[in-house]
């Protein structure tokens, strides 16, 4: 299993917690350092969506102007900022199997998917 993410993002840290409690075996890729590449974030967009991808609650999609912001409408426009601005991706993202299973931090989801 495979969690991509960022280590200082406070979700990132709750589904590690998470996932330690629950000795759960992963291996962590920090797309901060190492990147993410096109075909990745197209596997997740059409798993979960581009929306939902796309993490617009945070401070990396909050300092675009609107004009920016209106310009991101499709999965291949997300694509493309996300590569370059890997803190927009929603996070984590768990890979079992080199297949996304989740993205974000639910405890209920958590226990579903991965107990």
């Amino acid at each position: 299993m495979t969690v991509y993410g960022i280590p200082n993002c406070n979700t990132v840290k709750k589904a590690l917690d998470w996932l330690k409690a629950h000795q759960v075996d992963f291996e962590f890729h920090d797309f901060k350092k190492k990147g993410i590449i096109a075909e990745k974030l197209n596997d997740w967009c059409n798993t979960f969506g581009w929306e939902t991808v796309l993490n617009r609650k945070g401070l990396t999609w909050k300092k675009l102007t609107k004009e920016e912001q209106a310009k991101i409408d499709n999965q291949d426009s997300a694509v493309a900022y996300l590569k370059e601005n890997t803190s927009a991706i929603k996070r984590p993202v768990i890979e079992k199997d080199s297949k996304a299973v989740l993205i974000g931090f639910d405890h209920e989801n958590y226990l579903k998917t991965l107990a």
